[in-house]
């Protein structure tokens, strides 16, 4: 399963991939990718992405608790 960390600050999204490259070390760095909302026309509306796969069902919460630590929120797909 894919979960998607959302951001509004491209820094605060860094540093929660670095976060998790060192809780998670098989993991690797996930990449970080600017997200615009549907809708939304102007630029300055898009958010920052953290795209993480291969996630223990178990870690969810604790990474959803950092998200949120950091203004962010986590959806699944």
């Amino acid at each position: 399963m894919r979960h998607l960390l959302v951001f509004a600050d491209r820094d605060d999204a860094e540093e929660v991939a670095e976060t998790l490259a060192e809780w998670f070390p098989p993991l690797g760095l996930p990449p970080v990718v600017r997200e615009t909302l549907a809708g939304e026309d102007d630029a300055e509306d898009a958010q920052w992405v953290v795209v993480v796969e291969g996630l223990a069902e178990g870690a969810v919460a604790r990474v959803g608790e950092l998200a949120e630590k950091y203004d962010g929120w986590v959806e699944s797909d």
